[in-house]
């Protein structure tokens, strides 16, 4: 019998998933998304300024390139409309099941099959069965909300789940955190608001975006030369793989590099921010790296308007009318903003996982989450991580990423129809040299030696530490001697 698929998360990730194992002969392969539409994490963040720091011929999948991309920097909902366009495309919006969560996934030992639990708005509930589950939640999809103690009495809101009904026009806006959102929303807003309050715990490096809008003429030269297109991508992945280098410690590159983009860091504030008390707020307490990376051309001009306020005190708590920081001070608000992000390390957050013998995912993940190759983890036969432990990345397109290990879940796959294998896993040697690897470069590599959304404890868990390159290689062929067949 052929085997079942199962997807979690119709993103990038879910739906290169699903296309890899349809041509890899799958017939049943069914994606689960609990949101009304297809899109991700390019559906959920649709707050003012929304838009990708990455060039839109790059981030795109490598089988449907767009030349009529609006700008060499996509905008949310021109990114959400691709998605959406080519999934039509793809027959791929026809294995998507809307509005249905995933809270709980069993590996049944008698069957050899995944039993997954889901549940609906309307609390209606069902249990799912495939012989393959797929995890394609992302790094990305789980807000974060730090403790905060108290209460306020006006609109709070997380820029993941932006509220359109509030009109922000002369109002009093508190901002807190300074993260990739932040620098994107907070210009997008300052010209509507009265006034606001931007509460940063950790400045970030912002260096100019080389963006542009695309003519008409532009669209048509690339429609009828295609190759353009193809040389472009490969021109702007050799130049952000350069960065991958750089970011995992290649001396030769990253002295040179991060030390020119640090000046471009600095010319570009002393530049927008006139005012040398607040240049000296933005400065960040840390190396070039170890945080992401921003890219803007107005968050600093955003910042030095004259209504325009920056507190580097912690926020203590919330009160009806405004946010208390730690000096004491009341700063009065209409409306407060979550810029906080995201649970990056919390993967698979929210859903219940248990694997062989009732072993529990979140045990396994004990003191940080890990899988082979970001994928695979023992004890948890024919389950697959997209975008999973160590696989995140500081430069470059993501998308090269998932259609890797996308193209790896798919072998497999074809491996369980053609009877190669039943029960897959990786063998504990395996998954252990890859772990010991992966943080044995991380710790020496731009990420280490502060704290970010990359740490979980003492691991950094979320970045892949080498290149693209690299990583489509080891995945562009499994492995066989590194996984096991438990059934």
């Amino acid at each position: 019998m052929a085997p079942r698929a199962l997807i979690i998360g119709a993103g990038f990730g879910g739906l290169a998933a699903a296309r890899a194992l349809r041509r890899a002969g799958l017939s049943d392969v069914v994606v689960l998304e609990r949101a009304d539409d297809v899109g991700g994490v390019w559906r959920d963040n649709h707050y003012p300024g929304a838009a990708c720091d990455v060039p839109s011929v790059l981030y795109s999948w490598s089988w449907a390139l767009n030349p009529d991309w609006g700008r060499r920097y996509p905008t949310q909902p021109e990114i959400h409309s691709y998605i959406r366009r080519v999934a039509g495309e793809e027959g791929l919006l026809d294995l998507v099941r809307t509005g249905v969560e995933v809270v709980g996934a069993a590996f049944d030992d008698a069957s050899g099959t995944w039993r997954v639990e889901t549940t609906t708005r309307d609390g209606a509930s069902e249990t799912l069965e495939a012989e393959i589950l797929v995890a394609a939640t992302g790094q990305l999809s789980q807000p974060a909300f730090p403790r905060v103690p108290g209460h306020f009495e006006g609109p709070v809101f997380h820029s993941a789940q932006w509220d359109h009904d509030v009109d922000l026009g002369g109002l009093r806006v508190a901002v807190i955190g300074t993260g990739a959102s932040a620098i994107q929303f907070v210009p997008g807003i300052v010209d509507r608001v009265g006034s606001m309050t931007v509460f940063q715990r950790s400045a970030p490096y912002v260096v100019p975006k080389p963006d542009q809008a695309y003519q008409p003429r532009h669209h048509r030269l690339l429609r009828r030369a295609p190759w353009l297109m193809r040389a472009e991508r490969r021109a702007w992945f050799w130049l952000t793989e350069r960065f991958n280098a750089a970011l995992g410690g290649d001396s030769a590159i990253s002295r040179p590099l991060l030390g020119a983009l640090r000046l471009g860091w600095r010319a570009h504030l002393r530049r927008q921010v006139p005012d040398a008390a607040l240049r000296a707020k933005l400065v960040p307490d840390y190396a070039l790296g170890c945080k992401r990376l921003l890219f803007s051309n107005d968050w600093y001009r955003a910042l030095a308007r004259p209504h325009v306020d920056v507190v580097t005190e912690a926020v203590v708590a919330l009160e009806p009318h405004g946010v208390r920081a730690g000096d004491g001070t009341l700063h009065e608000a209409d409306v407060v903003i979550w810029g906080t992000g995201f649970r990056a390390t919390d993967f698979l957050g929210g859903i219940k996982v248990t694997g062989r013998g009732g072993l529990d995912l979140r045990e396994a993940w004990d003191g940080g989450a890990r899988a082979h190759l970001g994928m695979t983890v023992p004890g948890f036969p024919n389950l697959f991580c997209i975008y999973g432990p160590n696989t995140n990345l500081g430069g470059s397109s993501i998308l090269n990423m998932l259609e890797a290990q996308a193209g790896y879940v798919a072998q497999v796959a074809r491996g369980i129809l053609t009877g190669r294998a039943r029960l897959v896993e990786v063998k504990p040697r395996a998954y252990d040299a890859f772990d010991r690897e992966m943080q044995g470069r991380l710790s020496r590599s731009a990420f280490a030696g502060c704290e970010s959304w990359y740490v979980d404890g003492e691991r950094i868990t979320t970045n892949w530490p080498g290149l693209v390159a690299e990583y489509r290689a080891r995945l562009a062929r499994v492995d066989w001697d590194e996984l096991e067949d438990v059934s």
